[in-house]
């Protein structure tokens, strides 16, 4: 269903957006690829205005028309102690202000049909200290998709995934780390990736303005200390 569709992904060069972008590719579609890494995709900082706008000239100059756009692009995380100004901005620009930029430079150029996925996190409802810049970022962001679905009602369906852990590293994660997510593991790439693929499917064409949390169940745990072999260690 995705063959010759196009989709943009945005740090599609390495983790989540790297599987989203292969997983596209393997069911035919045509992918442009924005991230700050070298290599062969379009080279750029989406907290930048200017480049923004440079890569969709670049993409609507190659295909005509977008079909899908994944806001994947993670912003910094810093907190309270060691977050400056300049910095806790930049975490905005590129986590909320660069797919509100993106979605309006596009939006003449999404085709009939068309979805857009953003990337939020489970820390959209859930914290650890010092992980403001980030955690502000994807509540924003979290907030722009039900915004984002209800103006293009009826042009482009919004909606957004919160991943929980997931492994994009080369770890193997086993024992308690694994066993505190009731679904018995730490996520993978392509749990999301799946997600987001079937959020632009046409099997989800009744679905906008939502979030799908995928954390293997772990912001639907309780803990108590002292509960179920739970403890918790101040200071630790």
């Amino acid at each position: 269903m995705f063959e010759n569709k196009v989709a943009v992904v945005t740090g599609g060069a390495h983790g989540i957006g790297l599987c989203v972008t292969e997983k596209f590719r393997a069911h035919g579609a045509h992918v442009a690829v924005i991230d700050s890494t070298p290599g062969k995709h379009f080279v750029g900082d989406i907290g930048d205005k200017s480049v923004l706008e440079a890569f969709c000239k670049h993409i609507t100059g190659l295909y005509g028309h977008v079909d899908f756009l994944i806001n994947n692009a993670p912003p910094v995380m810093r907190g309270l102690d060691s977050c400056s100004y300049e910095e806790f901005n930049r975490a905005l620009a590129v986590g909320v202000t660069a797919p509100f930029y993106l979605t309006k430079l596009l939006l003449p150029y999404f085709a009939d049909g068309a979805a857009i996925v953003n990337i939020s996190s489970s820390r959209d409802r859930m914290s650890q200290p010092q992980t403001e810049s980030y955690t502000a970022a994807k509540g924003g962001i979290s907030a722009l998709t039900h915004a984002l679905a209800v103006t293009l009602a009826g042009k482009v369906r919004v909606n957004s995934v919160s991943p929980g852990w997931i492994n994009t590293g080369k770890d193997e994660y086993s024992g308690a780390d694994a066993k505190q997510h009731p679904a018995g593991r730490v996520g993978l790439p392509s749990d999301i990736a799946d997600a987001v693929l079937f959020l632009c499917s046409d099997s989800a064409g009744f679905i906008t303005g939502e979030d799908l949390c995928i954390d293997g169940g772990m912001t639907k745990q309780m803990i108590y200390h002292g509960d179920f072999g739970w403890s918790f260690e101040p200071g630790r």
